[in-house]
C-alpha cells in the first residue's frame, strides 16, 4: 500500500504487531497502516473506551482489520508485567513492536505508580520493561522494533544526578531527557541484540512535528487547554509549511518496521530541512544520542529502576 509520500508497506499477513499508544494520534495511524497491510495488530491501551473508538475507526477504513484490544498502563510496572505475562501465555511470536506511547510536558511534576517522574516512567521505563517482558516472543518472531523519540531530543541531556527530576522540575527539560533515554535505549538494544544473537532488529524513529494530540488539551496530565504551540503547528500543517501532517507523522516508524532497507541501529525521520516534516528516510543521529557509553549507562539505570532484566 502507498501513501502520497510513496511509502510502501509490504504484505504483513500472518504477522503480529504490538503498537503502544494506538488509541489516538501517531499510534492510531501506525496501527491502521499495519492492519491494512494484513497484520494482526495488538492495541494495548489504558483507556478502554478510547481503544474501542480507535478500533472502530480502523475497522471502518479497513473492514477486514484484525485487531486485539488489551489493557496496558505504561506508568505502572505491574500493568506492564501483566500485559507481558498475558502475551507470553498465548505463545504467539511478535514480529513488530512499536514503542510509541508517551506523555509530554505536564506543567507540574507528576509521578507514576512506581514513584518515577511521569515522563521518564511512561515514555522510557515503561517501554524498557515492556520490551524485556516480550523478549522471548520478539526473538521467536525475529522482530523489528522501533522506539519513538522526539525532535525535542536534538538537544539537552540526562541529569544523572537527578534523573527523576526530584530536586528541580521543568516539563520540557524532563521531556527531552525521557526522549533521549528512549533513543539511547533503542540503540543499545540494537548493539546487544547483534552481540548476543537475539535476532531482533532495533531502530529509532521520530514523527517530526505534526498536529497530533500530544500537545493538545490533556486534562489527565494537568493541561486544560491546547498549547499555543499546537495551534501554530495546526496552522502551518494546513498550509503545507515546514511541519508534517497527521498522515505523514506515522511514516518514519512504519519505514523502520516494514522496509527491508531499514537496518539495525538505524534512525528514521522526516526529510524536509530541520526534519520537522516531509517524506521519511534515514538521518544522522542527533548529538545527545551518539554516545555508546551513555547508552550503556541508560540501560544499567533502567534495569536498576525497573528491576527488570533482559534475559
Amino acid at each position: 500500500m502507498r501513501t502520497r509520500d510513496d511509502l510502501t508497506v509490504p504484505d504483513l499477513s500472518g504477522r503480529r504487531a504490538v503498537v503502544t499508544g494506538a488509541s489516538d494520534g501517531v499510534g492510531l495511524g501506525i496501527a491502521a497502516r499495519l492492519a491494512a497491510a494484513g497484520a494482526e495488530v495488538v492495541m494495548p491501551v489504558r483507556n478502554a473506551r478510547k481503544g474501542e473508538a480507535a478500533a472502530a475507526t480502523i475497522r471502518a477504513r479497513h473492514p477486514g482489520a484484525r485487531l486485539s484490544l488489551r489493557t496496558l498502563d505504561l506508568s505502572s510496572l505491574a500493568s506492564v508485567e501483566a500485559f507481558g505475562d498475558e502475551l507470553r501465555s498465548e505463545g504467539a511470536p511478535v514480529h513488530v513492536l512499536v514503542n510509541n506511547a508517551g506523555v509530554m510536558t505536564p506543567p507540574d511534576r507528576q509521578e507514576t505508580a512506581d514513584g518515577f517522574e511521569l515522563q521518564l516512567g511512561t515514555n522510557h521505563l515503561g517501554h524498557f520493561a515492556l520490551t524485556a517482558h516480550l523478549l522471548p516472543l520478539l526473538r521467536a518472531g525475529r522482530a523489528r522494533i522501533t522506539s519513538q523519540t522526539s525532535i525535542a531530543a536534538r538537544r539537552g541531556a540526562i541529569d544523572w544526578t537527578d534523573p527523576n527530576a526530584e530536586r528541580r522540575y521543568d516539563g520540557m527539560r524532563a521531556y527531552r531527557a525521557s526522549k533521549i533515554a528512549v533513543g539511547l535505549f533503542a540503540l543499545e538494544l540494537a548493539r546487544r541484540s547483534a552481540s548476543a544473537g537475539w535476532g531482533v532488529t532495533s531502530m529509532l524513529s521520530h514523527p517530526g512535528v505534526a498536529p497530533t494530540s500530544l500537545l493538545a488539551a490533556r486534562p489527565e496530565v494537568g493541561r486544560a487547554g491546547d498549547t499555543r504551540g499546537v495551534r501554530v503547528i495546526r496552522a502551518l500543517s494546513r498550509r503545507g509549511l515546514v511541519v508534517g501532517t497527521v498522515e505523514t507523522a506515522p511514516l518514519p516508524a512504519l519505514l523502520a518496521v516494514t522496509s527491508p532497507e531499514a537496518r539495525n541501529g538505524g534512525f528514521y525521520g522526516p526529510q524536509w530541512p530541520g526534519n520537522l516534516g516531509g517524506p521519511p528516510g534515514e538521518q544522522r543521529l542527533w548529538a545527545p544520542l551518539r554516545s555508546a557509553e551513555e547508552a550503556a549507562r541508560v540501560w544499567a539505570l533502567s534495569e536498576r529502576l525497573t528491576r527488570v532484566a533482559f534475559a
